[in-house]
């Protein structure tokens, strides 16, 4: 034993002096401090120097993926400790697209030449090394092989989307969806390619060896080796071309030349040559008519709400077997990238004004979308109840004005107390089918605004905790503001989406404000904004229970009745109970 003392051993006196250095409770306190620090900064250090050996691993690999996409990958940008570069890539003249119903009828070999790459499974493959035939499919795409890619000549030319830190299958799929294309292919575990056509050829299933980025249990492909699958897209995104939208088939307007100003005839017209040529002169629209491409804007006099059969349409372009390019009656149309600012600039009210007009509705009925639309339909800003950040740095200026401001068109809320509602005077009410904005809102309360809910938050607690104690309010929402509401203006959500103009025009309206047909139009081409989800379809079987579906009808009914009782128009049709 030690003893304090003139003989006592001399490892004691060290020990000693630490012992009455450390009780000293502000020096002990600062000294724990430092040593907390001295030591993350070792275990930071430490990954870094294992995070730089690993893609010295990779450096060509790196290399060529940075010389691939311009010059905006950098060696350092995938190295230290995680920095992830993402890049978004599109090529010049990407391969064959979706397009036209015309394009996909059964009777046409449109897509023969892509399905070389071997059989559709009947599923898309979970990827994991040991695939079969027996793959399990979730409705969103279908594992369709392993192919060969070269850095040269890529098998998938539409756009590409890398991340080194956290791709997966599904990331990959919704990127390309969300663009229209019809494959989705990933490459070195952490590469996500996009395409219409699929132009290179087998490769051993073996050699798709490299697990994701995000997800190590799935297979992303590996060295020059592509898993491609097969995307299962809503009919909405399947009308996409790449950049470009189909539009439909159209009557040649009466004066062509007043209606669509530029013009030129093409040789070996295709429908990549039309919308190369008007989104370099900067128009909205690209319109094909045999072998005339036409560029403008929707006008008065070129409306595009007149669709035609698609049939009438019917006719092969010169340089593209598998597309039609309309002929000298009838037109097919479609919408470039260029943005028609006919109706982006938005302001705030030149005086402010006397009148509160809210734009209510239940979370998930559409609000942000509806604020989007007036604002470029009217050219004001509107404003919020709230105050949300991420939709102020999306345009939303009037997010940070006070809600009494006076400077914005119209006030977001989601309110349904009596004293909140009667501080109005007046209200459009946003309607939607609660089955729809119920999801929508489960989807942003755990997704963000155009992200997804996870398959364990459906699955879960959380989604029948939610219906509990969410559908009743998405009744009592209408029902109080029907009651305490004053100079009530009733937008279904179904309906604006079904016919756009004709409802905006009437919001236009109610907020006393002078419709332009010209910024209407110019709406239309612009609705979605930046907080539309994408194309694939998320869920893959129907999360409500028949309880819950007894529930929620016998609302739907209150809902419709106590409309009909103020001679409103009740709910829409497609989603009353029958």
């Amino acid at each position: 034993n030690w003893t304090v003392g003139g003989n006592e051993p001399s490892m004691a006196k060290p020990l000693l002096r630490i012992q009455r250095y450390f009780c000293r409770k502000p020096v002990r306190f600062f000294s724990l401090i430092l040593l907390y620090l001295t030591a993350g900064s070792l275990v930071f250090l430490h990954s870094g120097f294992i995070g730089d050996s690993g893609s010295r691993a990779r450096g060509g690999r790196v290399s060529a993926v940075a010389s691939e996409t311009g010059g905006r990958a950098s060696l350092s940008d995938t190295r230290g400790i995680g920095i992830v570069s993402r890049v978004l890539r599109e090529t010049h003249r990407p391969g064959r697209r979706i397009g036209p119903r015309w394009m996909r009828k059964s009777g046409r070999q449109g897509y023969s030449t892509e399905r070389k790459g071997g059989d559709y499974a009947s599923s898309w493959n979970r990827a994991l090394k040991g695939r079969n035939a027996k793959e399990i499919d979730d409705g969103r795409a279908k594992y369709i092989g392993c192919h060969v890619d070269d850095t040269q000549k890529r098998a998938l030319r539409g756009v590409s989307f890398f991340d080194y830190k956290k791709m997966t299958v599904f990331r990959c799929q919704d990127n390309c969806a969300e663009r229209g294309y019809m494959y989705a292919g990933l490459e070195f575990g952490a590469e996500c390619y996009c395409g219409h056509k699929i132009q290179a050829p087998n490769a051993s299933e073996s050699e798709c060896n490299m697990g994701c980025k995000g997800e190590k249990s799935n297979m992303c492909g590996g060295a020059n080796r592509l898993s491609i699958y097969r995307l299962e897209l809503s009919q909405e995104s399947a009308r996409r071309y790449g950049s470009a939208i189909f539009k439909g088939c159209f009557h040649r307007p009466d004066n062509v030349t007043a209606a669509l100003p530029f013009s030129a005839v093409i040789q070996n017209m295709s429908v990549d040559k039309c919308v190369d040529m008007c989104t370099e002169r900067e128009k909205s629209l690209a319109v094909l008519a045999g072998d005339q491409c036409y560029c403008g804007f929707p006008t008065r006099l070129f409306s595009l709400h007149e669709l035609e059969d698609e049939d009438m349409c019917l006719h092969r372009c010169p340089g593209e077997e598998f597309e039609s390019c309309g002929n000298d009656k009838f037109f097919v149309v479609y919408q470039t990238q260029v943005q028609d600012n006919r109706c982006m600039d938005r302001h705030f009210l030149p005086s402010r004004s006397k009148q509160l007009v809210a734009l209510a509705s239940f979370p998930g009925a559409g609000n942000t979308w509806a604020r989007h639309l007036i604002e470029l339909a009217t050219g004001f800003y509107t404003g919020s109840f709230y105050f949300d950040g991420s939709l102020y740095n999306k345009g939303f200026k009037g997010e940070r004005d006070h809600w009494r401001s006076g400077r914005t068109i119209c006030i977001k809320t989601h309110e349904s107390g009596r004293k909140e509602i009667e501080a109005f005077d007046a209200s459009i009410l946003m309607i939607r089918d609660p089955y729809k904005a119920l999801m929508a809102e489960f989807n942003r309360k755990y997704g963000g605004h155009i992200g997804f809910a996870s398959q364990a938050h459906w699955r879960g607690k959380e989604w029948p905790e939610f219906v509990k104690n969410y559908a009743p309010w998405w009744a009592s929402h209408t029902l109080d503001w029907l009651t305490y509401g004053k100079n009530i203006h009733v937008v279904h959500f179904e309906d604006l989406k079904r016919d756009l103009f004709v409802q905006l025009k009437g919001m236009v309206q109610f907020l006393g404000l002078e419709v332009s047909e010209d910024r209407l139009l110019c709406v239309e081409g612009q609705k979605d904004g930046n907080f539309k989800r994408s194309g694939l379809r998320k869920l893959e079987y129907d999360p409500y229970t028949p309880e819950m579906r007894q529930n929620i009808d016998e609302l739907i009914r209150t809902v419709d009745t106590a409309l009909n009782k103020r001679n409103m128009s009740g709910v829409p049709a497609d989603y009353k109970p029958r």
